[in-house]
């Protein structure tokens, strides 16, 4: 008789964990992601040096907003990994189990790679307007009392963005969204998988959390260094305002031209340390996390 199949995790449930374990990871990294967001957006106009460094960024924060001000963007953090992870996990976990030989054999590093491209893009496309509440709420407490948009939560973000602005504001920077979480998911997903492999191989390491955090810091490095440049077109066009009645930058490329002509092709790279430092943990929690849910719902559901 053919042996039976291992089971596996229904669909809804791969897609539920990617979700919880991206927003489980959201909490503790959001006060990273708003430092990040704020250097990115520092060099604009007459503020080119509103912040030195990212401690002086985090600083200032605390100074002039309080500590509550570093979780500022909370909700819109969480429904983000809410639409964009749960889509993202969800389906590369489906397409990489689709993939893989009937010997079990995994889909080799190009393979990985076009797999999280895919689950990437659609995920971004579902996450834009969660993510560009997301960036405005983050940027507020840098302007002027009577310059902020002043949203209570991400839902009142979202209704006032529809209601003042049209729905089509809700996808603003949705290239640069997707192209990003193009190159995060390629770099990000592929990497880890590839790093976990490698550890796995060298003898050294075992299936567990020691081996999930040293894969995860290594994809967090290489994602970090690969997706900067696209992440700061995506955060200024995505904050962006009319003015005059014509948006401030016309497209993506607009945004790289000027960057680097007026503060240096390096900005490209601006809030470096914050964008590891927020990345690297949240992947870090964010695999810890699905993991761990796997093993615990294999255990406790499958396996009984």
């Amino acid at each position: 008789m053919a042996e039976a199949k291992p089971k596996t995790s229904p669909k809804a449930i791969k897609f539920l964990f990617g979700g919880l374990a991206g927003m489980g990871a959201t909490v503790f990294v959001q006060p990273l992601d708003l430092v990040k967001n704020r250097m990115q957006l520092s060099g604009q106009g007459t503020k080119a040096r509103e912040y030195k460094t990212s401690f002086h960024a985090l600083f200032s924060i605390l100074k002039n907003e309080g500590v509550g001000g570093i979780y500022t963007g909370l909700s819109a953090g969480l429904l983000r990994q809410a639409t964009y992870t749960t889509t993202r996990l969800g389906i590369y976990t489906i397409l990489f189990e689709k993939m893989t030989g009937e010997d079990g054999r995994p889909p080799n590093f190009f393979l990985k790679a076009l797999i999280g491209m895919t689950a990437g893009a659609t995920g971004a496309f579902v996450g834009t307007p969660a993510e560009v509440a997301l960036i405005r709420m983050t940027a507020d407490g840098r302007l002027p009392p009577d310059q902020r948009r002043g949203y209570s939560n991400v839902f009142n973000a979202l209704a006032r963005i529809t209601r003042e602005e049209g729905v089509a504001t809700l996808w603003r920077g949705c290239v640069p969204t997707m192209a990003r979480a193009v190159v995060v998911n390629a770099a990000q997903l592929a990497s880890y998988s590839q790093s976990k492999q490698a550890l796995l191989d060298s003898g050294y390491f075992g299936d567990d959390i020691l081996c999930h955090f040293c894969a995860s810091m290594i994809s967090g490095l290489v994602t970090t260094a690969a997706s900067m440049p696209v992440d700061i077109v995506k955060t200024r066009i995505q904050n962006m305002r009319m003015i005059d009645g014509k948006p401030e930058y016309k497209n993506g490329l607009e945004v790289l031209v000027r960057v680097v002509g007026s503060e240096g092709f390096f900005s490209l790279w601006k809030g470096f340390t914050p964008y590891y430092a927020r990345l690297g943990p949240h992947t870090v929690l964010t695999f810890i996390f699905l993991e761990q849910m796997n093993r615990l719902y294999k255990t406790y559901v499958l396996d009984r």
